[in-house]
């Protein structure tokens, strides 16, 4: 059997290009080993003139004036523009070359946002009386506190020395706690830098100058707007400490994000018993810090254990060597420290249901009686659709978060042609198989119907599953 040929058209095309990148040397850009390589303007426009030539022959003219050079200058330029901004969206998508705002995405994915700057300006220092005898020159080190009578920080930004032949200066101070926060304005009382953090024992030179003085020396004055607090610190300190930040340290979260990829498992949750402070215990409340701590004494004997609580899919298989458990457990098995184990539990699965009257408007339904609507294909496709949207609420709601009615109306008024929904109540089903239960025993004819308008209450450890219903009972067209 002969291999199929390609349209002569496309067949010209593959081997003009084949041939530039073997005339051009083209190869080693793009994704390569060492990152993202862009195609430069010059070399662009050394491929389209070979392109030029192979297509048109070696006498066509190139020269810098020609008409066909000018235009093949402009595409050139054109794609060395796209490659740029090809490079820059690779670049952007790694922590070592991103900049800007997309470094600022980046970091804030690891959960770190871009500190803020702090904010800087000037106050004027001058001596009230002259110096005390024994202290020829006042020195004030780059760091000394100031602060504001609304409790704002500010520090010195360089050392001020004030002597009585320079008796006044006006250094750099920077906010203490960066943000906008701290742009001080002296218009704002409460916001004027007017004193000393006296708890700084850099002022140690100022208090035992002020003591043998008997008074104050040194007046603060400030009239000039601190700014910059509003800025963000620059792109290279900003990559060294997202570089820093360590990515190798074992969380309840990882666990859960890597048990969430496992085929089959529909939701998931870890539960880390000293995670956390116990306030139920008795002893909360009335601890030594010092003697104790809130939680028993761990015995070093046993292993320490974390609850990972699964809820599977509808075609997951739980038991077996190649059941769910068993691949969660692998899972968690790549990832858990020496001496921490992983107990998987499976969720208790909730059937809920949903039984209501509708009023429909605008839909193409057949006249007749009430039956006769219901029944109807009109009314069936109708009822896949409404199932539809509630399987996808029902099956986004996570562990214990109660079946409301109010957004199962809501999630019903979203399908066009529903008018209405009248005497709505939520069903709890008993096991149509295996992977369902609940917790109330269902009554009568084997289902618990709520009272009307009364969510579904769900424990902890029990998460729903959407039942639906082929026969008209579930929404009644009225």
């Amino acid at each position: 059997m002969s291999e199929p040929t390609l349209p002569a058209e496309l067949a010209d095309v593959l081997a003009v290009d084949a041939a530039a990148l073997r005339s051009t040397g083209s190869t080693g850009f793009g994704v390569v080993t060492t990152g993202f390589v862009p195609k430069s303007f010059a070399r662009l426009l050394a491929e389209k003139l070979a392109t030029a030539r192979l297509l048109f022959g070696e006498d066509v003219d190139l020269t810098s004036g020609a008409v066909l050079r000018r235009v093949l200058e402009l595409s050139a330029l054109e794609d060395a523009r796209l490659w740029a901004a090809i490079g820059a969206v690779y670049d952007n998508s790694y922590v070592v070359s991103a900049t800007g705002d997309a470094l600022t995405r980046l970091g804030e994915e690891l959960g770190i946002a871009r500190p803020h700057r702090q904010a800087r300006g000037t106050v004027k220092l001058k001596l009230k009386t002259a110096l005390p005898s024994g202290h020829p020159q006042l020195t004030l080190p780059r760091g000394a506190r100031l602060a504001t009578p609304g409790g704002h920080h500010v520090a010195l930004d360089e050392t001020v020395v004030l002597t009585a032949a320079v008796p006044e200066r006006e250094p750099a101070v920077a906010a203490f706690y960066p943000g906008p926060a701290h742009n001080l304005d002296p218009a704002q009382p409460s916001q004027k830098i007017d004193r000393w953090n006296r708890a700084d024992t850099l002022l140690a030179d100022l208090d035992d100058a002020e003591q043998a003085a008997g008074a104050e020396l040194v007046e603060i004055v400030h009239n000039g707007r601190l700014t910059g607090g509003e800025e963000q610190v620059s792109d290279a300190r900003y990559r060294q400490l997202l570089l820093a930040a360590p990515r190798s340290i074992w969380t309840a979260d990882a666990i859960g994000l890597a048990v969430a990829t496992v085929p089959g498992v529909r939701q998931v949750q870890v539960f880390d018993g000293r995670g956390g402070l116990d306030i139920n215990q008795t002893i909360f409340g009335n601890v030594n810090f010092i003697e104790r701590v809130f939680s028993s004494q761990r015995d070093l004997g046993n292993p320490y254990y974390v609850t990972v609580l699964v809820a599977p899919t509808a075609a997951a298989i739980w038991d077996g060597p190649d059941g769910l458990q068993a691949a969660v457990e692998s899972v968690i098995e790549d990832l858990r420290p020496v001496g921490i184990f992983a107990s998987v539990d499976r969720a208790e699965e909730v059937g809920i249901g949903v039984e209501a009257d509708l009023v429909i408007r605008g839909l193409p339904l057949p006249t007749g009686s009430r039956e006769t609507v219901n029944t109807s294909t009109a009314a069936a496709e109708l009822r896949a659709r409404l199932h539809a949207r509630l399987r996808r609420y029902v099956d986004e709601l996570p562990f214990g978060e109660p079946v409301r009615v109010a957004e199962v109306i809501w999630t019903l008024m979203n399908e066009p042609g529903v008018a209405d929904v009248r005497d709505l109540r939520l069903v709890r089903f008993p096991a149509e198989s295996a992977s369902l239960t609940t917790a109330t025993p269902p009554t009568g004819d084997g289902v618990q119907r709520l009272a009307v308008g009364a969510n579904a209450v769900l424990a902890a450890n029990q998460v729903p599953v959407y039942v639906d219903r082929d026969d008209p009972r579930p929404f009644r067209i009225v």
